[in-house]
């Protein structure tokens, strides 16, 4: 006997049909003899429907009481999903995440998991039962307050779970049959990828692959957690996401492992700032000090008639009015003379850890952009990444050149999406 842990995205719980027939999966696994798990998100749109229900009533509402409402998705389709096991003869439990003892600090809207205690989900899966759990939520350690995990939060809560109960596999189950070498929707042709470690995932993962969250790799690759990425349309048989590769995985490694895109994300200039040292520094203090993360940065050469420089950066679009306040309040005390705020950009970046010991990376990247005429505008590199900034008019475009130039195209004909969503 072993004992999984699955996650249900929104598009296979959309809605009853999908319901009943994830329900026979689980049925068969647990008749099977394993503990099972199960995280469930929201049914389709739901929590999307109840940001835009709670603006209509407010333009700003309140962090608490936003997390309340979005935490009623997963409710339902928890509840749901255990009467529809039950009506198959097998026994199941639903709790909500505070029930489940996953415990998280005070940021509402993002919270960070800090513990999981999961003596009642034992307690379940000890008397026979598939023990069903609302993922993307939490409890505050002190207060009991709700809170959400914020983008990939029930993948999160499986992983999280998963390790706390020294789970054997967890299983996230999307729309599409993996990890792909790109996003099919994008690039119907894209190859699925049998094995992938932590560390190539965890790129693509933060580059805009929408198929896993970065925060549940993270916490994968820190406990040692084998995820699993399959279809809950189909029975094939995934990726498997984890440090443990086999022999042939290792001698055939690929040089690179995929394409990612992000549209998600804003570009800030900070125009004429004094090239003196503690400027730069001050710019981002600003923009930390406002909660804001920043992804890619590049500094213009000083020009030396002026001694001033141009210093640009991403960010989540999300996050670009509090950025840009932020350092319009500053701009008396950093002194620039003018900020430049764009919203039309995508990211693509080429992962692979291949790359490292594979000379022309680079040069075969740039070639294949500029061959589709395409314009960079940012560059970013890590050991096993390369990102570049664009216009977001050209990502596609830019995205089918460079898994062409790389020959990652399948054999096999057009990878199926069969939701909608990714999630």
């Amino acid at each position: 006997m072993v004992l999984i842990v699955q996650k249900y995205g929104g598009s296979s719980v959309a809605d009853a049909a999908s319901i009943k027939r994830v329900a026979k999966r689980i049925a068969a696994a647990r008749r099977a003899g394993d503990e099972v798990v199960v995280v469930v998100s929201a049914m389709g749109d739901t929590t999307d429907e109840l940001i835009e229900l709670a603006r209509q009533v407010t333009p700003l509402p309140p962090s608490r009481e936003m997390d309340i409402l979005l935490t009623a998705g997963e409710r339902i389709s928890m509840s749901l999903l255990a009467m529809a096991i039950a009506n198959l003869g097998v026994a199941a439990h639903s709790f909500t995440g505070q029930q489940a003892g996953v415990i998280t600090d005070t940021v509402h809207g993002k919270a960070r998991i800090i513990d999981v205690t999961p003596g009642r989900i034992r307690e379940a899966l000890d008397s026979g039962a598939v023990a069903i759990v609302a993922g993307f939520q939490g409890v505050t350690q002190y207060t009991n307050d709700v809170t959400t995990l914020g983008r990939g939060g029930s993948d999160t809560t499986a992983v999280a779970l998963a390790a706390a109960l020294d789970a054997d596999v967890c299983e996230i189950y999307t729309d599409v049959d993996g990890v792909f070498t790109a996003d099919p929707r994008i690039v119907p042709t894209a190859r699925r990828i049998d094995r992938i470690t932590y560390e190539e995932m965890m790129e693509m993962a933060a580059s805009g692959a929408k198929v896993l969250g970065l925060r549940c790799v993270e916490y994968a690759r820190r406990y040692g957690v084998p995820v699993h990425v399959r279809s809950s349309f189909s029975g094939r048989e995934g990726t498997l996401v984890t440090d443990e590769l086999e022999e042939e995985d290792i001698v055939e490694e690929p040089i690179i492992s995929g394409v990612a895109h992000d549209r998600s994300e804003a570009k800030i200039t900070v125009v004429g700032v004094p090239d003196v040292p503690g400027k730069a520094a001050r710019i981002f203090e600003v923009v930390a000090t406002s909660g804001v993360n920043i992804d890619m940065i590049v500094q213009n050469v000083s020009a030396a008639a002026t001694g001033l420089t141009d210093i640009s950066f991403t960010l989540p679009a999300t996050d670009g009015q509090v950025a840009t306040a932020a350092l319009t309040a500053a701009q008396p005390e950093i002194g620039y003379a003018s900020m430049q705020y764009d919203d039309t950009i995508g990211k693509l970046s080429l992962i692979g850890a291949g790359m490292r010991s594979h000379p022309g990376v680079s040069a075969k990247l740039f070639s294949a952009l500029s061959r589709a005429g395409i314009n960079i505008e940012m560059i970013s590199t890590s050991e096993i990444r390369i990102s570049v900034v664009t216009s977001a008019d050209h990502l596609d475009d830019a995205v089918r050149a460079v898994h062409s130039a790389f020959d990652l195209d399948s054999s096999e004909g057009e990878a199926v999406v069969y939701g909608g969503t990714g999630r």
